[in-house]
Order: structure tokens, then sequence, then C-alpha cells
């Protein structure tokens, strides 16, 4: 961009009016972004999209016009809006499940249930649109699977503890598995639920589930039996 020069004709001569307008044209550069940066841009810009539009409402066009370049671009990088999608729930999935892992750390199993309740309730406060990814209806096939199947790496994790807990009580272990997909999937609802309502706070959220899981558990049966007429 030219900068303004001020040129008084009545106080400079026609010598300082010629070098004045010689004087190279100062252009302002666009800094490049590296491809590194590039990609960083799209998938932060994409995360943000497919959070507030879905998949679906979601368009290559808009993915580019936001980010300042053209839909060859977004090709270039990810070769579609596909491929996009499945990076940005790939990121999601692993932040969700690392941050559940790294949470059990060792303690009574009660707590390690309070740990696990606050990290999914803490990805959620923290990573608020990409929970709303995660828990869309998915209409990419992805490597990494699903919700679903990621709340089953989750349940893997807790059910070591149950596991335990099991043995200890005299309970078929082999049930294990079952409890832990029970209690890691209703955490999980709850979760879906808590993501709009943020009522109660977080604290009591977590408290209130691991007062239904715990209390659920030391009650439980050994040998669970139906009351109504239904058997099969």
């Amino acid at each position: 961009m030219m900068d303004d020069v001020a040129i008084d004709s009545s106080s400079t001569s026609g010598n300082e009016r010629k070098r004045a307008a010689a004087a190279p044209v100062r252009r302002t550069r666009r800094v490049r972004m590296t491809g590194k940066e590039r990609r960083e841009q799209l998938l932060d810009i994409g995360r943000i999209l497919f959070a507030e539009k879905g998949f679906e409402g979601t368009s290559v066009e808009e993915i580019a016009a936001k980010a300042g370049v053209s839909k060859p671009v977004v090709y270039e990088h990810f070769g579609g809006k596909e491929g996009l999608y499945a990076v940005v729930v790939d990121r999601e999935m692993r932040q969700l499940l690392d941050m559940v892992t790294g949470a059990l750390t060792a303690g009574h199993p009660r707590e390690l249930l309070e740990q696990a309740a606050f990290a999914l309730l803490d990805y959620i406060e923290m990573y608020t649109d990409g929970f709303r990814i995660l828990v869309r209806d998915s209409p990419v096939a992805q490597s990494t699977g699903t919700f679903a199947s990621l709340i089953s790496d989750i349940a893997t994790q807790v059910e070591d503890i149950l596991d335990m807990e099991f043995k200890n009580r005299g309970f078929e272990t082999t049930l294990a598995p079952m409890y832990a997909q029970a209690l890691v999937g209703m955490v999980a609802l709850t979760g879906q639920w808590w993501l709009d309502a943020r009522k109660p706070e977080k604290a009591e959220v977590a408290a209130h589930l691991v007062n239904l899981s715990w209390h659920g558990l030391e009650n439980l049966e050994a040998k669970p039996r139906l009351i109504g007429h239904r058997k099969r």
C-alpha cells in the first residue's frame, strides 16, 4: 500500500517532486502460512463448523472461505470434507480417551469412579465443540470407529476396577465388562444432557453419578433375579 506523501508545490522544487514520484511503492505483504500452519488452521475452522452445523450442514466452500483460501487448498490437505472431518473426530476421540485414562490413578475404587466421571465432565467443559461433534451420528466411516467404540475403550479401563471388586465379593467376574459398559454409558449419557443444561455444578453432577453407581454396586446381588412375570 502506497504511503501518502504530502507535497506542497509552493515550497517543493521540481527535482524533489520527481524524486518523490520515483520513490518505491511500499506494499504490505501477506505472511504465507507453512503447510503445517495451514493444516492446523483448517482443522480449527472445521472443528468449529462441524460442531455448529454438523457434517452435512458444513461445506468445503464455507471452510475455504473462513480460511481465506480456495477450495483446492482444502482438497490438497485432506482430500475433501470427509478427510477433514475424520481427522477432527480422531483428534477429539484421542483427547477424551487420554483425559479419562490419565485420570484413573491409584486409589480406592470409589475414588477411581469419581476420577472417571470428572474426566468426562472436564472434557465436555473444556472441549465443548469436540464433544458436540463426537455425540453426533457420524455419516463417515472411520478407522477409529464411533463414539460408541470410544465409550467401549473407556469402559475397558473401568472394567479392571470392577473385576477386582467382583473378585473380592465372590461375584462372577465374566460380567465385569457388561457392568463397565453400563456405568460408563450412564456417565456419557448424563454428560450429553449436562452439555446443554450445565446445572447443577460439575462437582455435584459427578457426586450424584458416583452416588448412583457406587451404592448400586455396594448393594449388588450376586445372583440378581427378576420379580416380574417375564422370565425370558
